[in-house]
């Protein structure tokens, strides 16, 4: 609907205009009768300068009067309120004939008469609120959710699954024109090649919709809900997770060496978040104040993690290294980019698996800890699962154990060192190798 659509009064009318149509019989709101419509010419609207109401019929009328030197001519719709007999008439303005032409004045009276016809009040059509894109809808809503993330890795996945890379149809559409047509169209070439960007993206995807039915910007079922809707018109996805690709804890020792040979940032910063099992948002995002050099150990704050609680790692003597190393590097991140007032990309860690030839990922290396843990040491499940900052228990079992055992953790730390590093500890099983 136009903005520019407004009710008039009677003193917005010259004195002396003409009626050209006389407003009859009402329905439940007033429905304008007349003796016909599409009275007017497009050529009488353009040269008339006749000051009044001209008729096109049907509660059209082109309201022609004085303004200054100049003539305004704008379009309104009146009908009555009330019941049979009413006699207070009400006037919409349908916006000024220099924007809005004859043919489309027609159409909006059509409108203003089906609202009628179905007993609502015309006025109520044209104050409706404008009804913004998809694109903008899902770009405030990633701009209010993205207040509470805790890196910027998230926002990126969300800009992706709701940008043009997925949604660019959709994205210039408004969002009350948009049906279970257009949302299938963007989910079905990834559904089954990328499930879980998938099943993520189609989550968001209901999250847009529904704000945007709280905004009063579109009505009826979302379009991409789940349950008794998309799941019964989607194919059934390959089951399981997708894994972290990861390094079998066995070919370890001999990575490393390979790995320090490269001789750069980025694979001190990879060799960092193997022998801390972090994650690779710790790692990167890591400032040189949150290690305790004489205590050696590196506080991790709530914010950063993804629990969203403080997380404590004991640091090894190789860790200490690293750190006293990068130190003539930047003052102010652990491991800084080419700009030391940044701190590294995230695929710098990737860069080096891939010109060591490595099938794996850098997440995939938390992995090889846990197996390693697990297979070759006597090391307690939970002191393993604390390592890697997940939560272990039920509620109550968090609640009553408080400490995060620091210091037996920070044996199991430096076990995993020496297993990095070809050496065998109290606590590790060695196995021979098998040709």
């Amino acid at each position: 609907m136009p903005d520019n659509c407004q009710s008039l009064s009677d003193s917005d009318y010259p004195s002396h205009v003409r009626v050209g149509e006389p407003v009859g019989k009402p329905a439940r709101w007033g429905s304008p009768m007349g003796r016909g419509i599409n009275l007017l010419s497009a050529r009488f609207v353009d040269t008339t300068k006749d000051e009044g109401r001209h008729s096109d019929g049907g509660g059209l009328y082109l309201l022609v009067r004085k303004r200054g030197d100049c003539i305004e001519k704008l379009w309104l719709f009146r009908y009555k309120r009330g019941g049979r007999g009413a006699s207070k008439e009400t006037s919409i303005s349908l916006g000024p004939s220099r924007d809005v032409t004859l043919a489309e004045a027609r159409v909006k009276a059509g409108q203003c008469r089906a609202a009628l016809q179905r007993g609502d009040d015309p006025k109520a059509e044209f104050t409706k609120p404008d009804i913004p894109t998809f694109g903008a809808v899902a770009d405030q809503l990633i701009a209010d959710v993205g207040k509470g993330f805790r890196n910027e890795k998230t926002r990126a996945t969300w800009k992706l699954t709701l940008g043009d890379a997925y949604c660019a149809k959709m994205r210039k559409m408004r969002i009350d024109q948009i049906g279970v047509a257009e949302v299938l169209e963007a989910l079905k070439p990834v559904w089954l090649t990328r499930p879980e960007t998938a099943r993520r993206m189609r989550e968001r995807l209901e999250r847009v919709f529904d704000v945007a039915e709280a905004a009063g910007y579109r009505d009826g079922k979302n379009p991409a809900r789940w349950k008794g809707h998309l799941k019964i018109m989607l194919p059934l996805q390959p089951a399981g997770k997708n894994h972290h690709r990861a390094l079998p804890y066995e070919k370890i020792p001999e990575f490393m060496p390979r790995l320090k040979a490269l001789d750069s940032i980025s694979a001190l910063a990879l060799e960092w978040t193997i022998l801390t099992a972090a994650r690779t948002s710790e790692t990167l995002g890591a400032p040189r104040s949150e290690i305790d050099r004489e205590a050696k150990v590196w506080v991790v704050p709530a914010e950063r993690m993804k629990e969203n609680r403080e997380h404590r790692v004991p640091l090894c003597d190789r860790c200490i290294e690293i750190f006293d190393e990068m130190e003539k590097f930047s003052k102010e991140w652990l491991f800084p980019a080419r700009d030391p007032r940044q701190h590294m990309s995230g695929m710098s860690m990737a860069q080096c698996l891939k010109r060591l030839d490595v099938d794996a990922t850098v997440h995939g290396f938390r992995s090889t800890f846990r197996d390693w843990a697990g297979d070759c040491t006597s090391f307690p499940r939970e002191m393993a699962e604390a390592a890697l900052a997940h939560l272990v228990g039920d509620e109550a079992e968090r609640a009553y154990r408080r400490s995060d055992a620091l210091a037996r953790r920070r044996k199991m730390m430096v076990a995993w060192e020496g297993y990095c590093m070809g050496k065998i500890s109290d606590n590790v099983t060695a196995f021979r190798k098998v040709k």
